[in-house]
């Protein structure tokens, strides 16, 4: 496209390195600067600026404050402010957790199995009879388990299957 006829500038003819020197290529927008070396160098303008209104006002003495100095005590006192009473409320419900689960945790010894005494770890086994098994005793044939199987899937079947009855039906 021949870019007179759209009006649109014509590109540069290579890419611009910044002025600063950095590695980064620069753009025409941001002073053939970096984005980053543009960001700085607006950064340490305001601060210039404020620390010249600042110097100003203590040589004039004037005890006005500018925009700035209320928006940081605000910002200072807002967090303090919502921050003590979370900690306050969720203090007590972390000591009320940690006494509960001290007591839970009467076994200090390491997890062994309950039939032949074998340290399990981690690879331990939970029965439904309570106690912990190895691999080997794992099974409620060998550790010879009081647990009523049989009972227990009587129960749940008669839970999940409620008995329908219809309504009677008077006869003619």
């Amino acid at each position: 496209m021949d870019h007179d006829k759209t009006g649109c500038q014509a590109p540069p003819e290579g890419p611009i390195l910044c002025i600063n020197n950095c590695g980064f290529f620069g753009s025409a927008a941001t002073m053939n600067m970096c984005s980053k070396c543009h960001k700085d160098m607006l950064l340490k303008q305001e601060q210039a600026k404020l620390a010249a209104s600042s110097i100003g006002n203590i040589m004039n003495g004037s005890s006005s404050s500018t925009e700035n100095e209320p928006v940081v005590a605000a910002n200072v006192e807002i967090p303090l402010i919502s921050v003590e009473p979370k900690t306050v409320s969720v203090q007590p419900l972390f000591g009320s957790v940690s006494e509960g689960s001290e007591e839970a945790k009467p076994k200090d010894g390491p997890k062994r199995c309950s039939n032949c005494n074998k340290r399990v770890g981690l690879t331990g086994f939970n029965c439904r009879c309570g106690n912990l098994f190895c691999a080997v005793h794992r099974y409620s044939d060998k550790h010879n388990c009081p647990f009523d199987y049989r009972t227990a899937a009587r129960d749940a079947i008669a839970k999940a299957n409620p008995v329908v009855k219809a309504e009677k039906l008077d006869k003619i």
